[in-house]
Order: C-alpha cells, then sequence, then structure tokens
C-alpha cells in the first residue's frame, strides 16, 4: 500500500489549537465574500492555485502552540495529525494553515481545532488525540499513518478523514480525500476514446504505482470499447525509458499513450516516443501532472492531454495563502481546506459532545470543496469530478470542464 505523495513519513505529539476567529480577525480575512459564499452549495463544500512540486521557499507561520486542552462544552473537537516538524513540516504546515483559513472563511463558531506532530511517532499523536476527547481526525498523510491511526482511532469510535490517496486502506470508518490516480486515467481514458481514439498504448514505471496504472488503463479501455496494444515499463533510467519506448510499437500503431508518471518524468519520456514509437499519437498523463508547471514550457508535451481537478477555487485561495503566509502553499494543503468545510457542514446540526455522524459523508449529493465536487462511496474512497486539460505552447487550457454534480 502506498501513496502517490511527494512527502516522506515522520512523526510527533503535541497539540497546539486552533478556535473560532473573533469578530474582527474575520472581516480581515473574509475579503473575498463570493468565495466563502461558494462553500455550502447544494450539499457540498470547498476553494484551491497550481502548486509546484517543490515546497515553499519560506517556512510558514506556525499557529500557536497551547498546552493541554480546556474543558469545553461548546465546541466539537477535532484533531488534525500532520508532520509540523522534521522532514515534511513544510506539507504539514501548509495544511494546518489551510484548516486556519478554512476555519476563519467559514466563521466556524463550534469548533476546536487541534493539531498533533505526528513527527516523532504517529501512535502517540492518535493516542493524544483520542485521550483528549476530539471526536474526528483529519489526517494523517500516508497509508501507513492511516492504518496505524485507524488501530487506535476506530476502537474509540472517532472516524478519519485522511489525506490519504491509497484507496486499499480506505473502509470501516476511514475515508479519504485524497486524489485517486486511477479516476484521472479512467476520465481521461473516456475522453480520449470520445475523440475517436480506439487503440492505447502506455509507458509505467516499475512498481506499485505503475502497476495500478496498468490495470486502471486495461480496465478502462475495455469499458470504453478500445484496445490496449502494448504496456511497457521502465525504471526511470534514460536506458530504460529508451528500451521501453521502442517497444511500444511492436504490436502495431496506436491512436494514444498514457504516460503515467509524473511531469518530469513525461517531458523526458515524450521526445523518446516520439523517435522510437509514434510521431502522431496523442499523449496522455494522469493527475501528478497538475503539481507540474514546467510541462507547459516543453514542446514535446504540447496538444498533451491529462485529467485533474479544477484549478480555478484553488488559484483564488492560493493568492489568499500567500498574502496571509507569505509564500506558496502545497498543492495538497487543499485538502486541509476541504476536510474542515466538510466537518463545518456536518457540525451544523452535530450536538456537541456526542459521536460524530458518519452517516452525514455518504451523502450521495456530495460536497463542493477547492478542488470541485466531491462524494465518498460506502467503501471510503472520494469519488471526483475531474476536468481535462491541454497543454498549450506555454499554458494549460481546460478542454472537458468538470461536472458541476453527480
Amino acid at each position: 500500500m502506498t501513496d502517490n505523495l511527494r512527502v516522506e513519513q515522520d512523526e510527533k505529539a503535541s497539540p497546539q489549537t486552533t478556535l473560532a476567529p473573533a469578530q474582527g480577525q474575520r472581516r480581515s480575512l473574509l475579503k473575498h465574500a463570493a468565495l466563502a459564499s461558494i462553500i455550502f452549495l447544494a450539499g457540498c463544500q470547498s476553494i484551491v492555485p497550481r502548486g509546484g512540486d517543490r515546497p515553499p521557499a519560506t517556512a510558514p507561520t506556525p499557529a500557536p502552540v497551547t498546552g493541554e486542552l480546556p474543558t469545553d462544552q461548546q465546541h466539537h473537537r477535532v484533531a488534525l495529525l500532520v508532520p509540523l516538524t522534521g522532514k515534511n513540516a513544510g506539507v504539514g504546515q501548509s495544511i494546518a494553515n489551510a484548516t486556519t483559513m478554512a476555519m476563519l472563511d467559514t466563521k466556524a463558531q463550534n469548533i476546536r481545532m487541534t493539531s498533533y506532530d505526528t513527527a516523532t511517532g504517529v501512535a502517540a499523536a492518535a493516542r493524544k488525540a483520542v485521550a483528549d476527547g476530539n471526536k474526528l481526525i483529519l489526517g494523517p498523510l500516508l497509508s501507513d499513518n492511516v492504518v496505524a491511526t485507524a488501530n487506535i482511532a476506530r476502537p474509540a469510535g472517532v472516524p478519519i478523514l485522511s489525506f490519504s490517496n491509497d484507496a486499499g486502506v480506505a473502509g470501516n470508518n476511514v475515508f479519504l480525500l485524497g486524489h485517486i490516480p486511477s479516476q484521472s486515467i479512467e476520465r481521461v481514458v473516456s475522453y480520449a476514446k470520445s475523440k475517436g481514439m480506439k487503440r492505447f498504448a502506455a509507458l509505467v514505471p516499475n512498481g506499485v504505482y505503475g502497476q495500478r496504472a496498468s490495470s486502471t488503463l486495461l480496465r478502462s479501455v475495455k469499458d470504453a470499447g478500445g484496445t490496449v496494444i502494448s504496456i511497457q515499463n521502465f525504471n526511470r533510467d534514460s536506458q530504460s525509458m529508451e528500451a521501453a519506448t521502442k517497444k511500444l510499437a511492436q504490436n502495431g500503431e496506436f491512436d494514444a499513450v498514457l504516460l503515467a508518471d509524473n511531469g518530469t518524468m513525461a517531458i523526458k519520456a515524450a521526445p523518446l516516443i516520439r523517435k522510437n514509437a509514434s510521431g502522431t499519437a496523442k499523449i496522455l498523463g494522469t493527475d501528478l501532472w497538475n503539481t507540474s508547471s514546467n510541462l507547459a514550457g516543453a514542446p514535446s508535451m504540447r496538444g498533451a492531454w491529462f485529467a485533474s481537478v479544477s484549478d480555478g477555487l484553488y488559484s483564488q485561495y492560493a493568492d489568499k495563502y500567500r498574502a496571509r503566509y507569505g509564500s506558496a502553499p502545497f498543492r495538497l494543503s487543499s485538502l486541509g481546506y476541504d476536510a474542515v468545510l466538510l466537518t463545518v457542514k456536518v457540525a451544523q446540526n452535530w450536538k456537541v459532545g456526542t459521536p460524530f455522524p458518519i452517516e452525514k459523508l455518504t451523502d450521495p449529493g456530495g460536497f463542493i470543496g477547492l478542488d470541485g465536487v466531491f462524494r465518498f462511496g460506502r467503501n471510503g474512497v472520494s469519488e471526483r469530478a475531474l476536468e481535462v486539460q491541454e497543454i498549450k505552447n506555454g499554458s494549460f487550457s481546460v478542454v472537458d470542464p468538470a461536472p458541476k454534480g453527480f
């Protein structure tokens, strides 16, 4: 079980608490009223810019740290489990900052958010969160951490809204907010088929991600009524990639080829595909490309399609984040914002001191977030409405918008 997240795991337990904002603070942070008003459309909620693969240059300012939680009969206690120190502190603090922004933007009156640093042991953080009386856990990041947290939270009846994208850890009170890679492959294959493409090939990296991408491609193409001509694996080095591209066309020509890897590897592979396999096939990608801004400037990638969540609301959120914290947010931070929006929505009819109403999470109408419309299946995996983008000369263009609802 692995996540396709570019962060390493590192953990510890030490709480820091965020309460609902005072009136004066809210006024200064809610300049964009229209943005906040999007949150509760239909049965949904959220807002997010195209971020880079690298961490922000300047570390965001951490929230003030407090000691033990005081007795509180007026707020729902919600725990945030992320790394706030260590190697992954940048992404963890960015998520924590996003949750603070969401609390302010929604004028949350009845939620007490407490952050627990997972940098020296996720189990210790989870035990502390449960002992402090939190009724819902947001996080952690990686699938192994989710398993460790669930082993502690599940017996206590505390559900988890994780930022992982490993569907293997979902279910039994564990819900995943992470973007599931298979959904982006299904979406772009379906779009390609709608444009008359029937014969598909793929270039995938060795490892779990590549195996899952291959399985998803085979299933998606079969469901679309197409044919998979060839799938070749590579080791992420030039020699292996060259050999793999030469093998692609051995079974015949193809209309489209899936490059199931990040933007950096796609830029390296595309010229080899053009030289060794096909000069005309449409290149397809996954949601991993959404964080690779350098793709737009790569001539070999022009005309390629990939499916991902929409960036419209995220861009507005990112501008507000930069203004508040002085640096760009990590792309994953949108999941923290959306987690709070969802919690605030449910908390409207959630009695303080009672268990979190898990049944509200599987509303078939879903929720609206920074990353667009999403909903949870009964298996705990999030289903997202994705758009298809095309790489132009220096820019990305939406060629098939995401659905507005389910």
